[in-house]
């Protein structure tokens, strides 16, 4: 089975390890996806395993959507918790045929304690921002007078070519871009409850939704 699972971010905690050791950990909510669609070579050019993950309304999901997702909600069962679901996700595999079938329900039990895993996800918005913010600039000084330029830029700039160079770090717009974390380690695994904690800080705010998979 393939290390590949949906959630969402919680909280993060302190974790202590065996010598008392203070570890920053996340907490991600796990709960069973299932797989929707399985792609091949010979018919689509690429292999890769697509997962169904949350619960949406009946009433806002159209034909389309429930057509293809009609075999796997007849293995699942419609009466099953599992199905109408808000996102899907695909996991493209580098070699080999997936293992997968459609229909399989994958949960938190394919991690185990220790286990290293690549955590991918949307960061916080933050909108426009200046240079400090933004790239860790220290500002002017506010002596000799220069009390209102604690934090511009400065120059930007060139005398001999007299126009601005491109990607010189400016203010802009900051944050909701993809971000993949990886070299994250498994602390825990609770199968009751379907939570997963992790290592390590996971981008995003709470809820935000997030893609486990085992570091090859």
């Amino acid at each position: 089975m393939t290390k590949f699972i949906l959630g969402t971010k919680q909280n993060m905690v302190q974790f202590f390890d065996e010598k008392g050791r203070s570890i920053p950990a996340t907490f991600l909510s796990v709960n069973p996806t299932v797989v929707t669609q399985i792609k091949t070579k010979e018919k689509d050019g690429y292999s890769a395993v697509q997962f169904g993950f949350g619960k949406r309304n009946e009433k806002n999901i159209n034909k389309a959507q429930k057509g293809h997702c009609k075999v796997a909600t007849e293995i699942i069962g419609e009466s099953s918790e599992l199905g109408n679901f808000a996102s899907f996700k695909e996991l493209r595999l580098k070699e080999g045929e997936p293992k997968e079938k459609v229909g399989d329900i994958v949960d938190v039990t394919v991690f185990v304690v220790g286990d290293n895993v690549q955590v991918s996800a949307i960061s916080k918005s933050k909108g426009f921002q200046g240079v400090v913010k933004r790239h860790g600039f220290h500002g002017g000084f506010r002596s000799h007078g220069q009390k209102h330029s604690e934090r511009e830029p400065g120059s930007i700039g060139a005398t001999g070519p007299q126009r601005v160079f491109k990607g010189t770090r400016m203010g802009g717009r900051m944050g909701g871009d993809r971000i993949c974390v990886k070299n994250l380690k498994v602390l825990g695994v609770d199968v009751e409850n379907n939570k997963i904690l992790i290592s390590g800080a996971v981008p995003g705010r709470r809820g935000t939704f997030v893609e486990i998979k085992g570091d090859d």
